[in-house]
């Protein structure tokens, strides 16, 4: 794709257009590619903002665990396309941590080609301040598919009434004996929870650090690397560690 997106192309519909032309055209898309049978497990930091696209193939039988962090000051999207072979597996993982004005963006486009293929999606979001984070995520299970796995959870945690989330998950089914299943919830942090919390004698602002975290880590419990999680754990601790004190925004200017 050539031209910078417009407002007319549904999967740029909420993005920082100015953003994106600054930074147009895009690196080109880094590809992971499965041989038949192959597993794999990785992490994608995305902190320095840019649009970023990943083209993943897993042939018949080949499974791949990824996990996408989102913690930019700067604009940034990233952008995924998988097309999945018979009795593939993928399971990820997105998690998009948002402060100041700043605006992220997780793009998925998931395509079962092929029977017996499973995927899994685990999206969480926090948003802080005025910025934004978005989720546009596609299952398409293409016809003679049968048999396909697919699922979706997209959820957000605003922190302030400020921030935006903008989730849209959606499934394109071709096929009829498949079992897909999509949701999505948009939200503040429970406050039954956290008044149990503080009902143990935990103070407020460390109450709402574990529940925020709790929330964070569904993205990255597709892992089996378990240092790998805790890293991402432990990032996210920090990121809202950075929050915590933080002025809270006029909501007038």
């Amino acid at each position: 794709m050539n031209a910078v997106p417009t407002r007319q192309d549904e999967l740029w519909r909420y993005s920082d257009l100015a953003a994106v032309e600054a930074l147009w055209p895009p690196a080109p898309a880094r590809r992971i590619a499965l041989a038949a049978g192959k597993t794999h497990e990785e992490v994608v930091r995305i902190v320095d903002g840019g649009i970023h696209d990943v083209r993943i193939e897993l042939a018949e039988g080949a499974g791949l665990r990824i996990v996408f962090l989102l913690a930019s000051e700067r604009y940034a999207r990233v952008e995924v396309e998988a097309h999945l072979g018979e009795g593939a597996s993928l399971d990820l993982g997105g998690a998009i941590l948002g402060a100041g004005r700043t605006m992220q963006e997780l793009v998925t486009r998931i395509h079962h080609d092929k029977p017996s293929a499973s995927s899994r999606q685990r999206v969480r979001a926090v948003v802080d301040e005025r910025a934004t984070g978005t989720y546009l995520g596609r299952i398409t299970v293409e016809r003679g598919a049968q048999q396909t796995d697919g699922a979706q959870s997209a959820r957000a945690l605003v922190l302030k009434r400020t921030a935006t989330a903008n989730l849209k998950p959606e499934l394109v089914i071709y096929a009829d004996d498949v079992k897909c299943a999509h949701g999505c919830t948009v939200g503040e942090l429970d406050k039954a929870a956290l008044f149990y919390l503080e009902s143990r004698g935990i103070p407020e602002e460390a109450a709402k650090a574990l529940l925020t975290n709790a929330f964070v880590a569904d993205a990255f419990a597709g892992l089996q690397d378990t240092r790998a999680r805790q890293a991402l754990e432990a990032e996210t601790s920090v990121w809202l560690e950075t929050r915590r004190g933080q002025p809270k925004l006029d909501r007038a200017a």
